[in-house]
């Protein structure tokens, strides 16, 4: 397993871009605009981890989510998510499933799925390298409350 980024919604790019990255020192790597899903994602990391972070090494990052539709995110909903690269998401799924946990978005693609912590963090699972071929009984397994 390895950690790969948290997430937080934010409302004001320039206001936030100017508190990560003027204030705090952090340094945009990348950024991805959505017109189908109407958001946009920035990339941050710390000056140290920079050059990790632009390569397949990959170092932890935080992930800015700005979504263009205006809204108001109240009771930690500005928090989205911690995420996790695993070596076999199906395999990781099962042994969670296995052992009580709720899978609420199961990896249907082969690539993510979403569980919560005991005090309803989410988090973010990923294959590791390409999405594995879609499998029952994952392909066909239906979403579970919110992640």
């Amino acid at each position: 397993m390895q950690y790969l980024h948290t997430m937080v919604r934010i409302s004001d790019i320039d206001a936030s871009l100017r508190f990560y990255c003027e204030l705090l020192g952090l340094e945009e790597i990348s950024r991805q605009d959505s017109e189908k899903g109407r958001f946009t994602l920035i990339f941050l990391a710390a000056p140290a981890d920079r050059d990790r972070a632009r390569s397949s090494d990959r170092a932890p990052m935080l992930e800015l989510t700005y979504n263009w539709d205006p809204e108001t995110y109240a009771g930690g909903r500005n928090f989205g998510h911690l995420a996790y690269r695993v070596d076999d998401i199906y395999a990781t799924c099962q042994h969670l499933m296995d052992n009580g946990v709720t899978i609420n978005r199961p990896p249907r693609d082969g690539h993510m799925a979403f569980v919560k912590s005991p005090d309803g963090i989410s988090v973010e699972l990923l294959q590791s390298g390409e999405a594995l071929p879609a499998q029952e009984p994952w392909a066909s397994m239906a979403n579970t409350g919110s992640w």
